[in-house]
């Protein structure tokens, strides 16, 4: 991400956010993500009172609030559903591959890492997830499923990029992602068209 043109606070923002990604919340610290965000000592606390956890939940949801615009795109790119996915994926891994399997998802990273006493993060995450889930359905009706089934589909969709992204990072292989998002799209591919209501 350009930073150049953004305030201090986005920077330290965007710094915890590429942070989240590569080494989740535990492993982000305090030194390193002023320099990422070439932001002044005192800085931080300045903006966010509350610590790195204050600046976690403001990245968290500067995540989220991407979430719909990066759906909406993603399907006037492809309106095909299973393209659109698909290219989802094929990012998703190139950059983890990439990363030499560093770069997962910032939301699981944090939420494997959250306790009950994170309330507030679990909360941003909860949230994140759950726009997650409603975007791509929403993206899913508008091609033609009906609601019931768009938010099935969205629902599995999300949790098996969740869980085979953490299992493709584990194993150093793209593979568990690959095979589980393969059978996925031919249930997708084999939903009777009588079900849709375009059709």
């Amino acid at each position: 991400m350009h930073t150049s043109n953004l305030s201090t606070r986005d920077k330290l923002i965007a710094a915890m956010a590429d942070t989240l990604q590569r080494k989740g919340l535990h492993g982000a610290g305090l030194n390193e993500l002023l320099a990422q965000a070439q932001a002044p000592k005192g800085s931080l606390y300045h903006h966010f009172p509350g610590g790195k956890n204050e600046l976690a939940v403001a990245a968290i949801e500067h995540i989220g609030q991407r979430i719909d615009g990066f759906f909406a795109q993603l399907f006037r790119e492809h309106p095909d559903p299973l393209r659109a996915m698909q290219r989802w994926l094929d990012n998703t891994l190139q950059q983890l591959e990439g990363s030499r399997f560093e770069r997962g998802c910032p939301l699981a990273t944090v939420a494997l890492e959250s306790g009950p006493e994170d309330v507030e993060i679990r909360a941003a995450l909860s949230g994140c997830f759950t726009r997650l889930r409603q975007a791509l359905a929403t993206q899913l009706r508008g091609v033609g499923f009906h609601a019931d089934s768009a938010e099935g589909f969205a629902n599995l969709f999300i949790s098996l990029y969740e869980g085979g992204l953490l299992q493709a990072r584990v194993a150093g292989s793209s593979e568990p992602l690959q095979r589980a998002s393969a059978a996925l799209f031919q249930l997708l591919h084999d939903y009777p068209r009588e079900n849709r209501h375009d059709q």
